[in-house]
C-alpha cells in the first residue's frame, strides 16, 4: 500500500495530482506518489476543485459533501478526505483503474 492511502476510521486520506482542463475525465495511475487524475475544468474559480471532489464521489458511489479537500486548494497536488470509503471501496476502485 502507497503512503498516499491513509485510513483514520472510515475516512481515506488520499493524495493526488489532478491535470486540469483535459479532454476526458480519467484516473491516469500513479504519479510518483501521487494519483493522478484528469478533469475536463479549468482550474478557475474552484471549478477543477469541485470536479475532482464530484469525480471522486461518484467513483466511490458517495454523497460529493463526503470528499473535501484538506489540503492544496490552490495547488495541483491536493490531500483529499474522503468519508465513509473503506478499502474494500477502494480495493474495487483500484481493480477498476488498474492501480
Amino acid at each position: 500500500m502507497r503512503e498516499t492511502l491513509s485510513w483514520q476510521g472510515e475516512t481515506l486520506y488520499l493524495t493526488v495530482r489532478v491535470q486540469p482542463k483535459a479532454s476526458r475525465e480519467r484516473v491516469m495511475g500513479w504519479q510518483g506518489d501521487h494519483l493522478k487524475i484528469a478533469l475536463n475544468a479549468p482550474p478557475v474559480d474552484g471549478a477543477a476543485n469541485k470536479a475532482l471532489c464530484g469525480f471522486l464521489a461518484k467513483q466511490f458511489g458517495v454523497a460529493k459533501g463526503q470528499v473535501c479537500i484538506v489540503r492544496g486548494e490552490k495547488s495541483r497536488e491536493k490531500q483529499l478526505a474522503l468519508h465513509g470509503v473503506d478499502q474494500t471501496m477502494w480495493a474495487k476502485f483500484a481493480q477498476c483503474h488498474g492501480l
